[in-house]
């Protein structure tokens, strides 16, 4: 079992950045890879980024490479992402989820934490 919690989101200017965070108990952690996914209201839910369980592999949608960075602290059992030059379109509510391997489908989640929201205004 892994239990995810994420923190950081907040209502920010279009421009700025954002740190969020995914905090994980459970013994396991440092086994799964760490995706992010999105969701703004109407819209499904999608792939934003993803950490292998080593921190040597990484995954980006193309809507946000090159302004986001994944990075992991399997000591600290915790995932950061590092969100900059921030855009209105990337409002939305923000989830980490678990998986073995990097995943870019919400099917192959094993574990979901309960989101956190992310507000760019312009």
């Amino acid at each position: 079992q892994v239990q995810l919690v994420e923190s950081g989101g907040r209502l920010v200017q279009a421009g700025g950045s954002l740190r969020l965070s995914c905090a994980a108990s459970g013994r396991t952690f440092s086994y799964y890879a760490i995706n992010w996914f999105r969701q703004a209201p109407g819209k499904e839910r999608e792939f934003v980024s993803a950490v292998g369980w080593d921190n040597l592999r990484t995954d980006y949608a193309d809507s946000v490479k090159g302004r986001f960075t994944i990075s992991r602290d399997n000591a600290r059992n915790t995932v950061y992402l590092q969100m900059n030059s921030l855009k209105v379109e990337d409002t939305a509510v923000y989830y980490c989820a678990a998986a073995r391997t990097i995943v870019r489908l919400t099917t192959d989640i094993d574990y979901w934490g309960q989101g956190t929201q992310v507000t760019v205004s312009s």
